[in-house]
């Protein structure tokens, strides 16, 4: 695949102030400049000023400008224009307003987490000792941004958008309701729902194990129980496991480890994905607001406000 990862996001809110604080609580780190950055991945994360929460911008990587050729012209067989530099190729998802950015950039090489050592029913992995998952006192901080999940009005265009004209892959569909899109070897970096008007829904953060997924979520509501969501479960699209949290903007933010990874495109065969296996494996359901937010009808009207 020419496309090979999500390099970052840039979420517009209505108090990038709050917001970013909230990040920093997260476990992303603060740049000089506004931008956020996660251990493997770098700078993942821009926080700016918008009258309603939204996705603002998308920047995936590409090997070399002839990746960024090819982009422009399956583009233009979608009638959707774009604007082509030396290094990069913009284009904005009409639905959804959301500007995609191609990036000639060197491809992420993560340096191999140790597996934890486990026990389980014949297999002594871990003799004379506590687990090390209980052991940690460090901060959990994400490895790297693995999704976005925005909503769109007219989810054909927009799937088709990333799909045929910037050259992501379909992993699974949720019926026809979501679209699950990857530009790497991950089950997906995209996720597009339909949705009466568009709007970020998540981000999505990887960390090394589920020990962290638990950690993390629990030392961000150990003051702050209102950030609760939904968690912790394991979802039966990427396998992941996962625990959501809301920023004072009202996106979700999740924690994730273990997700599925396609190597070979001829190897993975998309789902349809009915009923509660679009949603998760296992774990509590997940609240009405996750899937209707409860901010959804200001969105609508535009009159949304920071903490809504």
């Amino acid at each position: 695949m020419a496309l090979h990862r999500l390099s970052s996001v840039t979420m517009g809110v209505p108090d990038p102030v709050a917001t970013a604080a909230y990040y920093a609580d997260f476990g992303l780190t603060a740049e000089a400049d506004g931008w956020f950055s996660t251990l493997d991945g770098g700078r993942q994360l821009r926080v700016t000023h918008a009258p309603t929460r939204r996705l603002v911008e998308l920047r995936v990587a590409v090997d070399t400008p002839d990746d960024l050729a090819a982009a422009a012209s399956r583009l233009a067989r979608l009638d959707v224009p774009a604007e082509l530099t030396a290094g990069t190729l913009t284009a904005y998802d009409a639905p959804t307003g959301v500007r995609a950015v191609l990036e000639v950039a060197p491809r992420l090489v993560q340096p191999p987490v140790p597996a934890t050592p486990y026990n389980g029913p014949g297999r002594i992995e871990r003799a004379g000792g506590r687990a090390p998952g209980v052991l940690r006192e460090e901060r959990v901080r994400p490895r790297k941004l693995g999704h976005a999940v925005v909503g769109t009005p007219d989810l054909a265009a927009t799937t088709a958008f990333f799909l045929d004209g910037l050259g992501f892959k379909v992993s699974d569909y949720v019926a026809d309701h979501g679209a699950f899109m990857r530009c790497s070897t991950d089950h997906h970096n995209v996720l597009a729902m339909q949705a009466p008007v568009s709007f970020l829904h998540h981000t999505s953060w990887q960390v090394d194990d589920i020990d962290e997924v638990g950690r993390g979520a629990q030392a961000m509501l150990e003051d702050h129980p209102e950030r609760h969501v939904w968690g912790l479960g394991r979802h039966h699209a990427g396998s992941n496991f996962f625990w959501y949290l809301k920023d004072p903007a009202g996106n979700f933010s999740e924690y994730y480890s273990d997700m599925d990874c396609v190597v070979d495109d001829q190897l993975w065969t998309p789902e349809v994905l009915e009923g509660a296996r679009g949603l998760f494996n296992w774990g509590p359901p997940p609240p009405p607001s996750f899937l209707q937010p409860e901010d959804l009808a200001a969105l609508m009207t535009g009159t949304h406000s920071q903490g809504a």
